[in-house]
């Protein structure tokens, strides 16, 4: 069976990978517009993602025989376990620590992918990759290093496992090569029986329901499958990076709709990360591009 060429594949992953944070980077500016309670904005979103999921995924299994399995096997039921558990921890740890504390702590997805594919799938970050982890590390702590409070334990604990989850499923996907995509909607099941349990008990309030439902219903799901199907075609270390576009932009969009001017630390770490990522992407695409020229001289000598 042949396969695609590396370098077209990478290409692709790039893309996927960076469409997928992208979209990401609007999911709190729209719950923010959405102005509810947090438990019934959760249940909402997460409700919309898995039915659209579902939706697409029986519309799409009518009309060819290439669909991917909603769960595929039990790696995939395990990836499934890894995102929903993730976004419990996340969860969790927005009620009980400082969100600065929170997106340090989160930045470290990147850190934790690496080592694991390092130690399991003895894929060896490039140096490139490396440097680039770093750079993004600094812009991070430049943006939350004048507020980070002394938050809580508890709180602290669970941002750490839910960006340890999230590594984990990502190397896991990575080792694997099956199509994630569905899997990670699928997960969404769990944190949103989560929130109708509290919902329940909290009440109901959303006061522009239309800017939640367009995030369940086309955000979360686009940003979910690109992001989750990303490590098919590039190494984790590299699809973790670009969850860090959502805090790194997240903050602009807030100004530019709420008037909430983001400090100047925020810009100088955010303008760090970008530049970082575009780098690193363009590297990538070059190095690509220059492996298959010569694997072309190779196969047609003069």
């Amino acid at each position: 069976m042949s396969t695609p060429p590396a370098s077209s594949s990478h290409a692709k992953g790039l893309a996927l990978t960076a469409f997928g944070g992208m979209a990401l980077t609007i999911d709190i500016p729209l719950i923010r517009l959405a102005d509810g309670d947090p438990w019934p904005i959760l249940m909402v979103r997460s409700g919309l993602t898995v039915t659209v999921a579902l939706i697409v995924w029986l519309i799409w299994r009518a009309f060819s025989r290439n669909v991917p399995p909603l769960v595929p096997g039990r790696v995939g039921l395990v990836v499934a376990c890894l995102y929903a558990l993730s976004a419990l921890c996340f969860i969790t740890a927005v009620y009980n620590t400082s969100t600065a504390n929170l997106v340090f702590i989160l930045a470290f997805n990147s850190m934790f992918a690496a080592l694991l594919s390092w130690l399991f799938l003895k894929e060896r970050p490039k140096p490139v990759t490396l440097m680039a982890m770093g750079a993004m590390l600094i812009g991070v702590l430049i943006i939350v290093g004048g507020g980070i409070g002394a938050g809580n334990l508890f709180g602290d604990v669970m941002a750490l496992g839910a960006a340890f989850l999230l590594a984990t499923a990502i190397t896991i996907t990575r080792g694997s090569g099956r199509d994630m995509g569905f899997a990670a909607l699928v997960a969404v099941a769990l944190p949103f029986i989560v929130a109708v349990v509290m919902t329940v008990q909290t009440g109901y309030r959303i006061e522009a329901p239309w800017w939640i439902i367009l995030n369940g219903t086309v955000i979360m799901p686009i940003s979910f499958f690109c992001l989750s199907n990303g490590p098919k075609y590039i190494s984790g270390p590299e699809v973790a990076m670009f969850y860090l576009l959502e805090t790194v932009l997240a903050p602009v969009w807030v100004w530019l709709i709420f008037s909430e001017v983001p400090s100047s630390a925020t810009l100088i770490g955010g303008t760090i990360l970008i530049v970082t990522l575009i780098a690193h992407s363009l590297w990538q695409l070059h190095s690509g591009r220059k492996r298959r020229l010569a694997q072309g001289v190779m196969r047609h000598p003069l």
